[in-house]
């Protein structure tokens, strides 16, 4: 039976592994995000993390995109209560203003909904922190949405120590919502923005963590073995830098691994996080169900005292 966490102070609960939407309209169009997510539920999972700036960054594209096709899907196939929906509020201009002004958070809110075609967001994340704003008030803006039921749960993203800690500390003064989830950037080569007090912070207070860019932008599946292989994605050009730092040797960490256990490296880089102090589950998103059923595998990974201090070790 597929081990279920849960997240946080909140009452809900994932596999160690979060499906990433951000490919939803983008790099998988909808009747692959369909099988895709037909195929998440049928093998146990429950969280599905989106945004509602995804994929905004495409020519042509307004943000939004993938909560429509979640929308879409959870309409055909009817699976909205089998599932938990995660989305963001606080990178995608509109209506109320950009950021996490509070009336842009109500109008974000309700546009989000609109679009997944749902009464409830199960985990809404500011995706970002906005310095311009009052933490009392964004609080007091997501206080409004869990009180009329549209919110279950809150989650912070992108933001670091000190002001995760004031939100907490402005939460309990003022008997506002917690922040109850983080969402940082961590992965095997990119753990400075969570490892030491950011993530010391997380374990005392009790914050699920779901990291995001789980597997580097697909650096860590090891299909980027040298300047030749930039070309294979259309993510390629940001393998560069990883290639000339501590990738290689966080690679051939992972090989070893690999021989070791028969895992794919897309499983070891995920049931390393998964394995992490803090960590509840990691993101990671697939454009097609084979690939999803690569990076389901890695909830079945155990990796010992050993591996994970070479793994470690290697990206140090």
């Amino acid at each position: 039976m597929t081990e279920m966490r849960k997240l946080g102070a909140t009452d809900l609960r994932t596999p160690p592994l979060v499906l990433g939407g951000n490919v939803f309209g983008w790099t998988a169009d909808k009747q692959t995000s369909f099988r895709i997510l037909d195929r998440w539920v049928e093998r146990g999972g429950t969280m599905i993390d989106t945004a509602d700036v995804y994929s905004a960054w495409v020519e042509g594209h307004s943000g939004g995109e993938s909560e429509s096709v979640i929308g879409e899907w959870l309409k055909q196939s009817g699976k909205r209560d089998e599932v938990l929906i995660a989305t963001k509020v606080g990178m995608l201009p509109g209506d109320g203003g950009k950021g996490l002004a509070p009336e842009r958070i109500a109008a974000a809110c309700e546009a989000s909904l609109k679009r997944l075609g749902t009464d409830r967001i199960d985990l809404y994340f500011a995706h970002r922190d906005d310095e311009d704003q009052p933490l009392e008030d964004v609080l007091g803006a997501f206080a409004k949405l869990i009180d009329a039921g549209k919110v279950r749960a809150l989650g912070a993203s992108n933001y670091h120590a000190a002001r995760l800690k004031e939100a907490i500390d402005t939460s309990t003064r003022e008997g506002l919502p917690h922040y109850h989830v983080l969402q940082p950037e961590y992965n095997l080569v990119s753990r400075s923005k969570f490892e030491g007090e950011l993530q010391d912070l997380c374990i005392q207070h009790n914050i699920g963590v779901v990291p995001y860019y789980g597997l580097a932008s697909g650096f860590l599946t090891g299909k980027y073995r040298s300047k030749d292989d930039l070309g294979k994605s259309v993510r390629g050009s940001r393998m560069a830098d990883l290639l000339e730092g501590k990738g290689k040797a966080v690679l051939d960490a992972m090989d070893q691994v690999a021989e070791q256990t028969g895992a794919s490296h897309a499983q070891i880089a995920l049931a390393w996080l998964a394995a992490q102090p803090g960590v509840t589950a990691p993101i990671a998103s697939a454009t097609s169900t084979e690939q999803l059923d690569d990076i389901i595998g890695s909830w079945d990974v155990a990796l010992n005292d050993e591996q994970l201090t070479a793994l470690t070790a290697a990206g140090c």
